[in-house]
């Protein structure tokens, strides 16, 4: 029974936060079209990089992988919440590019460095030798954590960026991407 001080649950709902992530490849069409928004969102909308669409030749190569990261309610995929794409440019030599993660998602949880943990890993896995990127100056810190080395620097779209290669060392191969892993969210300190 609601009493005059009881909070209706309904206003309870909107401070829900996810109990877990699941970081995987896209294995449905819905993970696509959102990662696809996502990307927008950063790129064109929040980054002002893109005018209107980000997409580029990339998007239609034949071993582009898209991973993306779901927040979780009981277990099941709620909301889109990151992305990241891979391909192999040649035999054994594979890029990471597009990482997004949604803004509300940035301080609370380690999305970014879960989603660079399985392109690298599952890349690995089909026979990566070497897993380069260009990264955004300001990102440069984060993948030197995580045992990225800086080979170049250069402007791209604008900005500054950093071409960087993973240490594979640091990145066993995932057999089992489309599984992927889940991830308990980072409490804001």
């Amino acid at each position: 029974m609601l009493t005059a001080h009881a909070i209706p649950w309904c206003e309870l709902a909107t401070d829900y936060r996810p109990q877990a992530f699941r970081v995987q490849w896209a294995s449905d069409g819905w993970m696509l079209r959102e990662a696809a928004a996502l990307r927008r969102q950063v790129f064109c909308t929040e980054q002002g990089l893109f005018d209107g669409d980000d997409r580029d030749a990339i998007d239609a190569d034949p071993s582009l992988h898209t991973l993306v990261a779901l927040s979780c309610l009981a277990g099941e995929a709620d909301q889109m919440v990151g992305t990241v794409r891979i391909h192999a440019a040649s035999p054994g030599l594979w890029w990471g590019s597009r990482l997004a993660v949604r803004r509300a998602f940035r301080q609370s949880s380690a999305l970014g460095t879960e989603l660079i943990r399985l392109a690298v890993s599952s890349a690995h896995a089909l026979g990566c030798h070497e897993f380069l990127a260009h990264v955004q100056a300001q990102n440069v810190p984060l993948f030197e954590r995580l045992h990225w080395q800086v080979l170049d620097e250069m402007v791209l779209h604008g900005r500054m960026h950093a071409l960087m290669r993973a240490d594979l060392a640091h990145y066993p191969p995932c057999d089992t991407p489309y599984a992927g892993f889940v991830v308990s969210p980072r409490r804001p300190s």
